[in-house]
């Protein structure tokens, strides 16, 4: 197969090497310092910074190459995708996490969830790490984790922020790939539920998996389609 990387921060890199050892031919790197180099691959893999999320996933998809989306931070524009997607009867693939791990997760979230709504003396919360170069704030993998436990109107906000629906809280330290903590709280006791990435390689593998699923696809999709749940 070969694949279209839009982005070549340290997660295309990471990605480049899995896609290689699994057999599959990287033909285009497009990043800041090569943003207009012309490809013809079988998918897109995106993992860009999020300004340029829309311009390089709307580009593939008019070219008819299947995109598979791990950026977070540009969801304001996700409907207009989705839109194009469907328009020029493409692929589109988004996912706030693409390691498999995390999506068992956000399914047992959701599942624990289901299970404390019945038990109103309990509230949740949500506690996510990451590196200093995440740009986004809160991950888009603790909003997905907060839109899978019930409010009102599935709303999340930043702690410092206050407002409506589930507190998040972000930290910001050095060489963190990536811990979410889900805790139901009460007077008397606490149920916590905890994800820990310990490096890049199941987030990269993951976004692999997912283009070697899409290809030859056409539709919107995420990996609980790719796996099966």
């Amino acid at each position: 197969m070969k694949i279209a990387l839009l982005g070549y921060g340290r997660m295309g890199q990471a990605i480049e090497k899995i896609a290689i050892d699994r057999g599959h031919t990287i033909v285009a790197k497009i990043d800041k310092d090569n943003p207009d180099e012309a490809y013809e691959a079988d998918v897109a893999i995106n993992f860009s910074v999020p300004m340029a999320a829309y311009g390089n996933i709307s580009g593939a998809i008019h070219k008819k190459t299947p995109v598979v989306c791990g950026t977070t931070g540009w969801l304001d524009r996700l409907e207009e995708v989705e839109d194009l997607c469907q328009q020029n009867e493409g692929a589109f693939l988004y996912a706030s996490n693409f390691s498999l791990g995390v999506n068992l997760f956000f399914e047992l979230n959701a599942k624990l969830a289901e299970m404390m709504q019945k038990h109103p003396l309990y509230t949740a919360s949500i506690e996510e790490i990451h590196h200093t170069q995440k740009l986004d704030k809160p991950s888009g993998t603790a909003i997905t984790l907060a839109e899978g436990i019930p409010s009102e109107g599935n709303a999340w906000h930043l702690v410092e922020d206050k407002g409506e629906g589930v507190p998040i809280t972000s930290i910001r330290k050095d060489e963190v790939p990536g811990t979410h903590t889900v805790t139901h709280r009460s007077e008397i006791d606490e149920i916590s539920i905890t994800h820990t990435a310990h490096n890049r390689t199941g987030f990269a593998l993951g976004a692999v998996l997912a283009a070697e699923w899409i290809q030859d696809k056409k539709g919107i999709f995420s990996m609980r389609d790719v796996l099966r749940l």
